[in-house]
């Protein structure tokens, strides 16, 4: 009989490999620059990006970057990164940055929020990265509460409908990000992880708790005790907008 760890692991990796192929996220000869940023959600991509690049169809390169932000008291430990990404034979990327949290450059008519700044600066590294490798792709480790989340977030203040894509191509880049979780459901991650061990981020991000996401997720909990069928009803009604997939 399996163990609850191989029953967990075999659902993420169903839902995984399910994602290649309804997004068409992967390809032969693709070279990807996984964000691991050291949570479960990074932790658990690379892990399968690694499982399945062992596999060698499609043939496809992995490498990580983790971004320091000098500033922020985020943080994991280098030092457990290097041996995760050892014990994948993953080569790991280490970049250090920081931003002026009064930095009015991306928006001159008003003052962004640091969650919004250390997101932009952590990508800005990325996608210098990606393109100094020759990476084609960037995959981040959002999962589908994420996504759905998001797309209650934008509807809810925004007032549109969309969320973030499980395939983008960039506009003036060669590169698409990609997100091959977006069909895992977060609860799954989470136990995955504890059953798994992985080393919890030593710091965490002491803006966390201010943004609206923390609201949000009350809000979809509330949904999904009203009609635990809603995951589905607001993924199924972003599959048929076409919000999935961002082409051009």
């Amino acid at each position: 009989m399996k163990t609850e760890l191989e029953l967990l692991e075999k659902r993420i990796y169903d839902d995984f490999v399910k994602a290649f192929a309804t997004y068409e996220l992967l390809k032969d000869d693709d070279f990807i620059l996984v964000g691991l940023s050291g949570g479960k959600d990074s932790l658990c991509l690379l892990e399968m990006l690694a499982k399945r690049a062992k596999i060698h169809h499609p043939r496809f390169k992995v490498e990580a970057i983790h971004v320091r932000m000098e500033n922020i008291r985020y943080e994991s430990s280098t030092t457990y990164l290097e041996h995760f990404c050892q014990s994948l034979d993953v080569p790991l990327h280490v970049v250090t940055t920081s931003f002026d949290v009064s930095d009015t450059s991306l928006n001159h008519r008003k003052q962004k929020q640091p969650c919004f700044l250390c997101s932009w600066n952590r990508r800005k590294q990325m996608f210098n990265l990606a393109q100094e490798l020759g990476c084609n792709k960037i995959a981040l480790g959002h999962h589908q509460d994420d996504l759905l989340h998001t797309a209650l977030m934008n509807l809810t203040f925004q007032g549109r409908f969309d969320t973030m894509s499980a395939r983008l191509q960039m506009k003036k880049m060669a590169l698409q990000i990609i997100r091959p979780l977006c069909l895992v459901h977060e609860a799954d991650i989470k136990r995955y992880a504890e059953l798994r061990g992985y080393e919890k981020q030593t710091k965490l991000c002491p803006y966390e708790h201010d943004s609206f996401r923390t609201g949000i997720k009350t809000l979809y909990n509330t949904m999904e005790q009203l009609n635990p069928e809603a995951r589905y009803s607001l993924w199924n009604a972003l599959v048929r907008d076409g919000k999935l997939v961002e082409d051009y």
